[in-house]
């Protein structure tokens, strides 16, 4: 037996007899105080996870990034897919470490320049709700690019896209379930999920838009076939149309129809699918009208235009820096709401320079995801697209609506990167099979002088 050898079979005994301990104190603590122990058990998980690969934690959470139930850790109100994406982020940031291409260090560098650009609001407006909120914002942009990073490089990205998918399409079945159970009694009033957990519909119908688009995307490297995405492609449009979430509509027929228009794609596109989306947006254009008619200046229409005129009067406060994030948290204006507009919103919270910071970071990752190659880039661009267009009438920093689609152009740079770094190594070892046989056969040597035919 070799040292090498013994020392494996000492490391393997070591940790079998380490493992027994921690069983031994897990069962004996929960008869006691379950939560150390249990604490514990889970520390160990997640560390070996870890050290087995990095982006395994992130690939666990990943359903439930989608997850919009409010929790409250540390005083903090926060939600569900918050906590885990700062969870997934911490072993997110090993890989990050590990190298990046350029075009993650660009969008890395257009997120930071937005931290830096509401960093003067931070100081001009100083409570707590702003701070809490300017390290909100870097972990849904910064962190949710980082985590789709780490899945794509390690070579989950594929896989990561399925489980996005699925956790998407059962709570579009869990949906669709409660619109018949709401339409069988005569209430055709708009959808929300209301278990395992109430879901507000245009958070719900945001998330079954930006998957819908993965899946009429297509990428080559999700790895379904034309029959299975199409299925669930339009049984996530059944349950976006029950909730009746008009910007939802709305941001997955743009994007739709921008696929089918644009040439560089990675397959031809029917142009049939804009005559099935069609009604959806004559449906949405007749229930604006219909709120106009109506005169009655609470419904949705006439208080947006009224948050609007409101927002406009806050951001005169102070133009150039903003009255700070989350203003609506505190009570120095006499409105508090958020206003459902992303750019109205971050002019009002970051001023002029926060807008221009913002604005720079909506184009140039969408710059970004343009000049990928399509096999990645598409599904990239067409999400940020259908993300920005729908912010245009609903609010914009909310948790997974945010995170979601800055996870998806992670994926996207990080898939491209992997595959780009398989084809460097398949060239690499390719390279030195030709050199070993060039050398090898220069390197034969002479029969003998005389010797035998």
């Amino acid at each position: 037996m070799t040292a090498a050898q013994l020392r494996e079979i000492v490391v393997r005994l070591a940790l079998v007899v380490g493992l027994l301990g921690v069983l031994l104190f897990v069962g004996r603590g929960l008869a006691r105080d379950p939560e150390l122990p249990l604490l514990l058990a889970g520390l160990i998980l997640f560390l070996g996870l870890v050290v087995a690969d990095p982006a395994l934690v992130p690939l666990v959470a990943l359903p439930l990034l989608l997850v919009t139930a409010r929790i409250s850790l540390a005083g903090v109100d926060l939600a569900v897919s918050d906590a885990l994406l700062a969870v997934a982020l911490l072993p997110s940031l090993l890989v990050l470490l590990g190298g990046t291409s350029r075009a993650m260090r660009q969008v890395m560098w257009l997120g930071a320049l937005y931290q830096v650009a509401t960093l003067f609001t931070l100081v001009r407006n100083p409570y707590q709700a702003n701070l809490v909120e300017w390290f909100h914002a870097g972990v849904l942009v910064l962190g949710a690019v980082t985590v789709g990073w780490a899945l794509g490089r390690r070579g989950h990205g594929g896989r990561s896209l399925r489980i996005l998918a699925l956790t998407t399409l059962a709570l579009a079945l869990i949906t669709l379930g409660e619109a018949f159970a709401q339409y069988r009694a005569g209430d055709f009033a708009p959808v929300e999920m209301s278990w395992p957990y109430q879901v507000q519909k245009n958070a719900i119908g945001t998330v079954f838009a930006l998957v819908g688009v993965v899946l009429y995307v297509r990428p080559t490297w999700l790895g379904w076939s034309r029959g299975w995405s199409l299925t669930a492609f339009w049984t996530l449009v059944a349950a976006l149309l029950t909730t009746q979430s008009r910007q939802g509509v709305i941001a997955l027929a743009v994007a739709v129809g921008v696929l089918v228009m644009r040439r560089t794609t990675t397959r031809r596109r029917s142009k049939g699918i804009l005559l099935a989306l069609l009604p959806a947006l004559v449906g949405v254009s007749v229930m604006v009208q219909d709120q106009v008619r109506s005169g009655n200046e609470f419904n949705s229409f006439f208080q947006r235009l009224a948050w609007f005129e409101e927002s406009i009067r806050i951001w005169g406060t102070d133009p150039w820096f903003g009255v700070g994030l989350r203003w609506w948290y505190t009570d120095r204006f006499a409105e508090a709401f958020q206003p459902p507009n992303g750019f109205m919103d971050t002019l009002t919270s970051g001023g002029i320079i926060g807008l221009v910071a913002f604005i720079a970071l909506l184009a140039g990752t969408w710059l970004v995801a343009r000049r990928l190659d399509p096999t990645f880039g598409v599904l990239a661009e067409l999400v940020l697209l259908a993300r920005i267009v729908q912010s245009q009438f609903d609010l914009f920093w909310v948790a997974v609506q945010v995170s979601l689609p800055f996870l998806i152009l992670g994926l996207c740079l990080g898939a491209a990167a992997h595959q780009e770094a398989d084809a460097d190594e398949t060239a690499r070892l390719r390279s030195q099979l030709e050199q070993a046989q060039q050398s090898g056969f220069s390197g034969r040597p002479a029969p003998a002088a005389g010797a035998a035919g």
